[in-house]
């Protein structure tokens, strides 16, 4: 971190080196300025060209680890003081543009001047004094160097690496046995053709310490391996990548005896000869170079072995397996071992040499002790043998207490293997991993926040501007294709977000490399400080506070803050602003500061004038206040924001009238504010540099922005919702905003509604015209529609729309024919909601005119040239919501065999259509529906009646079929309804499969998921844990809204219904779905 840091400082001081030239007016005070900035950039470079060789010493060092904290802090002092003055110069910038725009008289100019020359002055002063007491701190720290006889870079000490071979015990190894099977089945089995290449390369990818060889050596030495391959080499590569080491290690494999050939062509033209005809395994363990070059010829001379042959590769790095030939079908993600393993590994070391009675007396903390290895064997077999000398439940209770760091024996055997996955990373990497010390242990990090977070740290540098968040997105695929992080991906209900999580052990790892750096602070007391207690120049802090009393946070001690980070999962931040003046005052070094509000209940009320300190700050997230009304004017002075989150602060009724002058803002993440945000102020126009605006507002007056303000957002990505266009009387603002100019947006949301209360007659509106303005991108996915007021929709650009995968149209009340939506070939959802005019559905909706759709086939005519409406659509909603005017639902009356229609789609939903008469034939046959939801629609209800119904027959087939809130069981078995309940445990079932967990009409008193019923109370979310996976009923105000759909085997199922218990109130209706073409 020390060189990182340092190269960072030395990259900005470029920009006091011209502070000098422009003081010519005080020729004392430039020459002063000059002498400290060059002592500051001298000291810097001599110290820089010896950072590496000190870094590998801190290790075993701690009188170095102490000399490089002296460093950092130095350091990082600097680049407050760079980031100050840069500061404050584009803010004189941004005034001195904003007088010059306004025309102010010319005394007020000159006033404004005098002020301005006057700031600047005592600015300078206030650099030099601060260089002066660096440069002092950099003699100190230059003299003790000196001490340490630091070599340069190029004689560093690489870290201790471990050297493999293909043997292994097996009673020393748990669990693996399905890992085993998969992998001796990929290397031997019938349909193991290794995709068509001569020489398939199998990979094994995971963290360190998660078993990779110990997999390896089991699969070498499996019985069919043995037996299908002639020839077997094990080879432990490790790194540097030596291809001529490696080459002779084969060759001699093949001759049994060493080799006298030098010269790496003689080498690889022997294995050519050797190799030819034998069906080889050849097993290259602990992999780390990237360098394809040094691969490719040793790989070449292999080719000529017999088919069948293979190759197993063991790295950290899922990058180094794809770069040495690994398909996706023949990559191995390995994952850590389920508790029952770890315990039975850890028990094997700890238990060793003990009577039964005593194991008994240990095996409750034992378990524990287990957990707390997470599933990694290494961790396991390093505890287990540290338990093994430990005899009394005491020492066994103080080794499950203690973190991690504080066990000598994880620190020397356990951190290691990490260390050298660090060791490998670039310096950016470095950096950005060491930053996600400072979450709580466990958290899921959002990919598109943990990216920000960097970037206000400033380790994204170095780039364009426009592309910092992408070079992020490297980093973190970088990060996670070596194994720091696991990756959660998101469902449909978060938009496919990408969430990560780091393994505790890693976290853990973070920790001890950051220590003098990062500091935990729990419940504001003394003795729950958790990390870096003694180092009051802490750089990164987080906040967790679980009671509820107002105490004064200790935070405050920590005035080196660089990021503060508070876990609003427990923290009420509501107590919180009682504190933010004085945080704001003090903490002036913040460049990250999290106020969000996870717990709903409470909310900061007002945000102090105070903010407008934090001049290095780049990340505000005030998410979920929702009691926070209004923004001080004085945040516009914070130049350097670059992330302003507001999503969920829906009492929010304005932004400060200056946002235009904070111009390094990136993303402005106002969604969910549109029931209270009233407009956009002026002036949003400037910030250029935008790539999230969630909401924009259009108020229709000339003291707001208008939508031609949006013309040189160009860098706008992602979501954008538009909202209050029924206000907009001017088409021409509308082609003015370019929205096809901007490439990155992905979801458009349109909303016609007028915000300012003028109701004016909305047939005067111009929402078709305006509509056909706002031209999206041709790259668009997802489409909404709300409140249009025209009788049609033209727009011509929808139907380019190729891209788009989601529709929605909701109450455009003067609406009375859908357009052709069938025509779009990726669309895959489509909404349609709220049409009190649309009384039929008719074949133009499908895309095509019924003369084309009707016109006879030619005999000669191939099937692809048959007609396909909605190609790709898979789920079709109708909600007309008591709108009673839909009768009809047009069928194709004749030579149907023809046309394709809705081939893909798998699920309808028909609500509130009262006077909806059938579905055509085209639906009611579709053999691809999974689901039929039919509600509020008296005559659909009756037509598809089970047995009875005159369609019953054309859906029987459909595997999911509720009518008006009444699942229909076909073909599988069902629990029965439970009735009126106060309390219903669930016992041991022997159903197949769970699909579907169903709760109607009920009030959540009490739950508990826990089989110990640790887990007691009123819960505002229910969750029903099964394995890894889980269920969420989100529940407002005890009332259940919507339940989430998982799938379960057998096991879980079992685990759940040993382990879920019901508190409810009222009606309780739980369905289970055991339909085969489910599993």
């Amino acid at each position: 971190m020390a060189k990182s840091i340092v190269s960072a400082v030395l990259e900005k001081l470029s920009s006091l080196l011209m502070i000098p030239g422009e003081i010519k007016h005080n020729f004392e005070l430039a020459l002063t300025l000059e002498e400290e900035i060059g002592k500051v950039n001298a000291h810097f470079q001599d110290i820089q060209s010896v950072l590496q060789d000190a870094e590998s010493k801190q290790v075993k060092d701690a009188n170095v680890r102490n000399w490089l904290k002296k460093l950092k802090d130095v350091a990082y002092d600097v680049d407050d003081v760079v980031d100050e003055w840069n500061s404050e110069k584009l803010k004189s910038q941004i005034e001195k543009e904003q007088k010059e725009a306004r025309n102010f008289p010319l005394l007020k100019k000159m006033r404004s001047s005098i002020s301005s020359f006057t700031f600047q002055t005592i600015l300078y002063y206030k650099i030099a004094s601060k260089l002066s007491g660096v440069n002092e701190q950099l003699d100190s720290i230059a003299t003790e160097k000196d001490r340490y006889k630091f070599g340069l870079e190029k004689v560093v000490e690489e870290p201790r690496r471990l050297i493999t071979a293909s043997f292994i015990d097996d009673e020393e190894v748990y669990g693996r046995c399905q890992e085993t099977e998969l992998l001796v089945n990929m290397l031997v089995g019938v349909n193991s053709s290794g995709g068509g290449l001569k020489l398939p390369v199998i990979s094994i990818v995971g963290m360190g310490g998660i078993g990779k060889t110990t997999l390896a050596q089991l699969v070498y030495n499996h019985s069919d391996v043995e037996c299908h391959f002639g020839k077997r080499i094990w080879i432990c590569v490790s790194d540097p990548f030596d291809e001529i080491r490696i080459a002779k290690e084969i060759l001699e494999a093949f001759k049994g005896e060493s080799s006298n050939l030098v010269g790496k062509d003689n080498i690889l033209q022997e294995i050519r000869s050797h190799v030819s005809g034998k069906k080889v395994l050849l097993v290259l363990d602990d992999v780390w170079s990237e360098d394809a070059t040094r691969w490719e010829q040793l790989k070449t001379s292999l080719k000529h072995c017999s088919p069948g042959s293979r190759i197993l590769i063991t790295t950290r790095n899922e990058k180094v397996a794809i770069i040495y030939g690994t398909t996706s079908s023949n990559l191995f993600l390995l994952n850590t071992l389920s508790l029952e393993e770890c315990r039975s590994l850890l028990s094997r070391r700890a238990y060793y040499g003990r009577t039964r009675e005593e194991s008994e007396n240990l095996d409750d903390i034992g378990w524990k002790i287990a957990e707390k290895c997470q599933g990694l064997p290494l961790a396991a077999k390093i505890l287990g043998g540290l338990l093994r000398f430990k005899r009394t439940r005491e020492q066994w209770q103080n080794v499950l207490d203690s973190e991690m760091w504080d066990i000598e024996e994880a620190e020397q055997d356990l951190f290691p293997p990490l260390f050298l996955s660090y060791y490998e990373l670039p310096l950016a990497l470095k950096q950005c991993i060491s930053y996600c010390a400072v979450f709580p242990k466990g958290m899921i990090l959002r990919k598109d926040e943990l990216i920000k977070l960097w970037m206000a740290q400033d380790y994204l540098k170095g780039v364009r501007c426009d592309e910092m968040e992408i070079v992020g997105e490297e980093y973190l695929d970088e990060l996670h294709m070596r194994s720091f992080f696991q990756d959660f991906r998101g469902d449909e209900l978060d938009s496919g977000i990408m969430k990560y999580k780091m393994h505790d052990l890693i976290h853990d790892f973070l920790l001890v490399l950051m220590k003098t750096e990062c500091v935990m602070l729990v419940n504001h007391d003394s003795e729950e400080l958790k990390v870096g207690l003694s180092c009051e120049r802490a750089r990164y802090g987080t906040l967790i506070r679980k009671e509820a009393a107002p105490t004064e946070p200790n935070i405050f001690r920590f005035r080196k803050l660089r990021s503060l980070l508070i876990d609003s999962s427990y923290y009420d931040t509501s107590s919180l602003r009682l504190y933010l003046p004085r945080l704001f005052d003090q903490l002036t070094c913040l460049r990250t500061l999290n106020l969000s509000n996870g717990l709903f209940r409470n909310s900061i009320e007002e945000l102090p004038d105070e903010i407008g300190k934090l001049v290095h700050l780049r990340y505000l997230n005030l998410k979920n206040n929702k009691k926070l009304k209004e923004l001080p004017e004085s945040l516009c002075g914070l130049c350097n924001l670059q992330t302003l989150n507001l999503k969920w602060c829906d009492s929010l009724k304005e932004l400060p009238c200056g946002i235009g002058k904070i111009i390094n803002l990136r993303h402005l993440e106002n969604d969910q504010t549109n029931l209270s945000l009233m407009a956009i102020p002026k002036g949003i126009g400037r910030l250029t540099n935008l790539q999230t605006l969630s909401l924009f507002v259009v108020m229709g007056n000339s003291d707001t922005s208008t939508l031609g303000d949006l013309q040189n957002l160009i860098h706008l990505r992602g979501l954008l919702k538009i909202s209050g266009l029924g206000a907009v009387c001017d088409v021409t603002e509308a082609k003015k905003a370019e929205l096809e100019n901007k490439k990155g947006l992905r979801t458009l949301i349109l909303d016609f509604t007028i915000l300012n209360g003028l109701m004016s007659n909305r047939w005067q509106r111009n929402d078709g015209r305006l509509l056909e303005a706002l031209r999206p991108p041709p790259c668009l996915e997802e489409l909404e529609i709300w409140w249009y007021s025209s009788p049609t929709i033209s727009a011509n650009w929808m139907m380019g729309l190729t891209k788009l995968s989601h529709v929605s149209l909701g109450y455009c009340l003067h609406l009375k024919s859908l357009p052709p939506l069938g025509k779009l070939p990726s669309l895959e959802s489509l909404y349609i909601g709220g049409m009190s005019r649309v009384e039929k559905v008719s074949v133009e909706f499908l895309g095509a005119e019924r003369e084309e759709i009707l016109a006879p086939s030619s005999s000669l005519e191939s099937p692809s040239s048959s007609v396909i409406a909605f190609p790709s659509l898979k789920h079709l909603e109708f909600e007309f919501f008591d709108l009673e005017e839909w009768e009809d639902w047009m069928p194709l009356t004749s030579r149907e065999e023809h046309i394709s229609i809705m081939p893909r789609l798998c699920s309808l939903t028909i609500n509130s259509c009262p006077k909806l008469k059938a579905l055509p034939c085209y639906v009611l046959h579709n053999t691809s529906l999974k689901q039929l939801n039919i509600s509020q629609s008296p005559i659909l209800s009756e037509r598809c009646r089970k047995e009875t119904g005159e369609d019953w027959l054309k859906i029987s087939h459909i595997p999911s079929i509720m009518i008006d809130s009444v699942r229909i069981q076909v073909n599988c078995s069902s629990v029965e309804e439970f009735g009126v309940l106060q309390f219903q445990p669930l016992h041991r079932c022997s159903y197949i499969s769970l699909i579907t967990i169903l709760l109607l009409n009920c009030v959540l008193r009490q739950v508990t998921w826990d089989a110990t019923g640790k887990k007691e109370g009123d819960w505002s979310m229910l969750c029903l844990f099964v394995s890894q996976d889980f269920f969420l009923v989100e529940v407002d105000k005890f009332v259940v809204q919507r339940v989430i759909e998982r799938r379960c085997d057998r096991s879980s199922f079992l685990e759940l219904v040993n382990s879920a218990f019901f508190y409810v109130k009222y009606f309780l209706l739980i369905t289970y779905f055991l339909s085969s073409s489910y599993i």
